[in-house]
């Protein structure tokens, strides 16, 4: 376990670098009333790619805002039947499990 939270600490502070580099290097080539916009874009764009690629490697497809679309279905813990109800459509036992 810790070492995965020194390879989460030094993911983070390595991402943390990136987008202070990059900032640094917009404040340098443009002016500052374009400057500050622009370096809010591109934080936000690269917060966004960072959360999509920790989400692949998490195994979660899909957008952080859309998702993949899939819907989730439970399996009767009785007789193994796979629906959608709050009751197993088969033999009404309310005892179930998430499926993917």
């Amino acid at each position: 376990m810790i070492g995965n939270n020194k390879q989460f600490l030094s993911q983070q502070l390595l991402w943390i670098g990136i987008s202070l580099g990059i900032s640094l290097a917009i404040s340098f080539l443009l002016p500052f009333p374009l400057s500050l916009p622009v370096i809010i874009v591109v934080f936000i764009l690269l917060s966004y790619y960072i959360r999509n690629r920790t989400m692949k490697k998490m195994g979660m497809a899909g957008s952080v805002f859309g998702g993949n679309g899939s819907s989730v279905s439970y399996y009767c813990m009785s007789c193994g039947t796979k629906h959608n109800q709050s009751a197993c459509p088969k033999c009404g036992s309310k005892m179930k499990r998430v499926g993917s």
